[in-house]
């Protein structure tokens, strides 16, 4: 009596383990007809349009500091545009000048430039454009990392 529980049981479990088996047959054959049908129909025509590119003005919404800065005594003061990356301030010269000085050997062409106040402002970059500012103060901050992280705009007031 029990090897024919048993063997029921066994023929239960093969019928039910039987029916749960995909039907990859099923799934291959809408896939084929699928294809076929694809490959019936004719490719449409497309025409390309050629679209030339249209350049706008540039524009930023990057914060700025306006200030009256001149370049300091013996700076190349054609080199201050309206917009200037500042990575520095300082009332000691020594400290101004020695982080100028790194900048140059960076290859920058950095210039000290004063404000009213008489604080030192060691500009890294100058440009007319706010939005080129913008990009080249943030290429700064992720060429030095983690330091100049507080570099910052200047629009120069004349």
């Amino acid at each position: 009596m029990k090897k024919i529980w048993l063997f029921g049981a066994a023929i239960a479990m093969v019928v039910s383990f039987g029916s749960c088996k995909p039907k990859q047959s099923a799934y291959k054959a809408a896939y084929e007809q699928a294809k076929e049908k694809e490959m019936t129909t004719a490719p449409a025509q497309v025409e390309e349009e050629v679209i030339a590119p249209v350049s706008k003005p540039r524009t930023s919404s990057a914060a700025v500091r306006q200030e009256r800065v001149t370049a300091v005594t013996g700076e190349d003061a054609n080199g201050l545009r309206r917009y200037s990356v500042v990575i520095g301030s300082f009332k000691n010269k020594t400290n101004a000048y020695a982080l100028k000085e790194r900048m140059q050997n960076a290859g920058y062409k950095a210039i000290l430039a004063q404000n009213e106040e008489g604080m030192l402002r060691v500009i890294v970059s100058s440009f007319d454009e706010k939005a080129d500012a913008a990009d080249s103060r943030d290429a700064i901050k992720a060429k030095y990392a983690p330091n100049f992280q507080d570099a910052w705009l200047l629009e120069r007031q004349y």
